[in-house]
Order: structure tokens, then C-alpha cells, then sequence
């Protein structure tokens, strides 16, 4: 079984180092820059539970150097995977899945959806339809991303909470390959359940995500910050209500009430959202994968999101001041 994990980040580099603690899987990675060059050098070095383990895995820049996979799990920011998703040819064999564990809305949404849109492509997370064209959603298995980890220097990722990584097909079906990869998964101390209906727990993270994180941006407020202000927290509510009427105008259906998510978001404590990182390091921001979508998708809903519409405004903003996004 080979599976290929492109863009050994943070995420990607846990996954990895958790899937090579098992004997059923070949690993590869696809990194770039000083991180390629340490996991090369040095190895990948994962921290988690206060234990230190190093890794030597196969790490390479080019997908050239690799050849077809069973499974490659795209780990890369949703605004870098749609820049480069026409490099991935050589990874692909008749049978390959790709994963596509990322934060957002995925491109391949309406993909064997139940409704009046399906087949629908999303201009905000799919520029120019790259990521359908090449890869192909048919390939896909959607995956929603759970754990929290850092790298704290080239090399060197910290895992700070979390191993559940939820599967699903875009159909809903329970297919063998979701199934397999279920299993191996959980081999490498995941916890991974297949999922009927993909997109309500897709939603169910990015009901955090677009109101968290580029409130996070606004404020500089850690969780616990944001949610223990009473005016913030009642920003961050109203927008997750928001984003709910656009969800269910969508079919979604939501598993808990929005009190409880925003509470179980609080559970986090002083933790800094993803959006809110890549503002102070000066990286580009994943705004169109996390809000412009969710705005795009009430568009095509037909339900009006003032709030959300207002904050993408501010966040954008704040964010080409500091060089970290580029329409």
C-alpha cells in the first residue's frame, strides 16, 4: 500500500510520522524549502505527549520522483492545492483516491450532491476549475481535519490535541477503498469513522472556521480571548448563525446547536486559530477557502449573509496590509 502525503507541513507531517509507526503502508512526503531539507538531513522529528520520535521518511519536492499511488492525502493550504493540483499527474494511477484533508469548503462540493446543483464548481476554493480538471473528483474522498499540530522549526512538528481524522464519500457511499483507508488509519492510532454524510461534519468545523478565525485575524484573540469577551463572543455567535441558514438551505444538517459548538471551541482554551498564525508569520491566508466560500455558496443558496459579507470585507482588508492575500 503506498500513500503519499503532499505538503508535509504541520498536518501533513503528523500523518505521516503517525502512519509510520505501521508496517502496512509505504510512506512518501512532498515537501519544499528548509523543511524538505531537514526531513532529508535529519529526518521528521514528531513531539507528541511530551515523547520525541524521529523519522526517517521518504521526503522529495518533485511528484516526478514518485510514482502512481493508492492514496495521496493533500495536506497543502486549499489556495496552494489549487496552484499546483496539475503537478500531481505522476502520483495518479488508474485507482488512486485522493484525500483531501483541508480546511474549508472542498472544491468538489457539489460533486454527486443531492440537489438542483449538483455538478456545480466553486469559483472561490477551484479558480478556473483546476483541482476538477485534474484530478478529478471522482478520485475524491473528503476528510475532515480534527488535530492541532506546529512545526517549531524545519524539521520538527508539535502535536498539541486531537486524532480524529473523519472520512467520507462525496456520494455517501461506504465503498472499499474509504473502508481501507478507514482501517489504516486507525492502525496509526487515528481515529477515522466513515461518514454517510460528509458534509454536515464538514460543516460542522467550518461553522467555527468562518466565524474563529478571521475574527481571530480582526482581534488577535486567542479562543478562550475571543469567546470570553461578551461582544466578541456575540459577533462570533450571530455569524456562525449565519453561516447555519446557509448550511441547511444546503441540506445540511446540524448535530449540535451553536452554543454547544462555540463552547466546545472554548474547551481549546488560548489557542490560536490558523488564520490568526499565518498573520503573524506573514503567510497567505486561507480567506477564500474558510469565508469568501461560505459567502459564495449563500449566493448560490439564495440567502442574504450581511454579517459574514462585512467581516470577509475587514479580514481581506486586514490581510493585503500585511501581504497575506492577493485577489
Amino acid at each position: 500500500m503506498k500513500i503519499c502525503i503532499y505538503g508535509a507541513g504541520a498536518i501533513g507531517g503528523y500523518i505521516a510520522a503517525q502512519l509510520a509507526m505501521t508496517d502496512a503502508v509505504e510512506i512518501t512526503c512532498i515537501a519544499r524549502g528548509p523543511h524538505l531539507k531537514a526531513i532529508r538531513s535529519r529526518g521528521l522529528t514528531l513531539i507528541k505527549d511530551g515523547e520525541e520520535k524521529v523519522f526517517q521518511i521518504k521526503c522529495v519536492e518533485n511528484p516526478d520522483e514518485l510514482g502512481p499511488q493508492d492514496y495521496v492525502i493533500i495536506t497543502l493550504k486549499a489556495h496552494s492545492a489549487a496552484l499546483i493540483s496539475d503537478q500531481m499527474k505522476p502520483l495518479f494511477g488508474p485507482q488512486t483516491a485522493v484525500v483531501t484533508a483541508q480546511n474549508g469548503v472542498p472544491w468538489w462540493y457539489f460533486y454527486n450532491y443531492d440537489g438542483s446543483l449538483k455538478g456545480t464548481r466553486l469559483s472561490t476554493v477551484d479558480p478556473w476549475g483546476r483541482q476538477w480538471d485534474f484530478i478529478g473528483p471522482d478520485r475524491v474522498i473528503g476528510c475532515v481535519v480534527y488535530p492541532a499540530a506546529k512545526i517549531i522549526k524545519p524539521g520538527v512538528i508539535v502535536h498539541e490535541y486531537g486524532n480524529r481524522l473523519s472520512l467520507g464519500e462525496p456520494s455517501g457511499e461506504k465503498t472499499e477503498r474509504v473502508k481501507e483507508l478507514s482501517s489504516i488509519l486507525a492502525q496509526a492510532n487515528f481515529r477515522a469513522p466513515v461518514r454517510p454524510r460528509i458534509r454536515d461534519e464538514i460543516w460542522i468545523k467550518l461553522w467555527g472556521n468562518v466565524s474563529l478565525n478571521p475574527v481571530s485575524a480582526l482581534t488577535g484573540g486567542t479562543l478562550a480571548q475571543m469567546i470570553d469577551n461578551p461582544g466578541v463572543h456575540k459577533v462570533i455567535r450571530d455569524l456562525m448563525v449565519e453561516a447555519q441558514a446557509v448550511g441547511e438551505a444546503l441540506g445540511v444538517r446540524f448535530a449540535v446547536d451553536v452554543d454547544k459548538r462555540i463552547a466546545g471551541a472554548r474547551e481549546v482554551g488560548n489557542h490560536k486559530t490558523s488564520m490568526l498564525q499565518d498573520l503573524e508569520l506573514g503567510r497567505p491566508m486561507e480567506i477564500d477557502a474558510i469565508v469568501s466560500s461560505v459567502q459564495e455558496l449563500a449566493r448560490l443558496a439564495g440567502v442574504a449573509t450581511p454579517l459574514i459579507d462585512s467581516v470577509l470585507a475587514l479580514v481581506k482588508s486586514r490581510a493585503r496590509l500585511s501581504g497575506c492575500y492577493a485577489d
